[in-house]
């Protein structure tokens, strides 16, 4: 999925909105990235929706766009697949 299929807004407090569509239907996902998360996975402060951005095209390969659920914390993605952290930190 490019970049140019999904925008992402600050809504503050570490969340993003991400409105993304797969060509048939139009998505909206709120993604919330914790301080903690940031720091661990090397985000400098006013990076995050660079995060939030490798989230979304990392995500897209194990799912389908209409099947991302309505709020992502990045730290439950973090600690869902083993192969997340590498590749956002490589991505980057």
């Amino acid at each position: 999925m490019a970049a140019e299929d999904y925008d992402i807004e600050d809504q503050g407090d570490q969340q993003y909105v991400v409105r993304m569509t797969d060509g048939e239907e139009d998505v909206e996902a709120w993604f919330h990235v914790t301080p903690d998360v940031a720091q661990q996975l090397g985000v400098a402060p006013g990076d995050e929706a660079d995060l939030v951005a490798a989230t979304v095209d990392f995500l897209r390969k194990h799912q389908d766009v209409a099947d991302f659920p309505s709020i992502v914390e990045i730290e439950d993605v973090l600690a869902s697949y083993p192969d997340y952290e590498e590749a956002v930190t490589t991505r980057r």
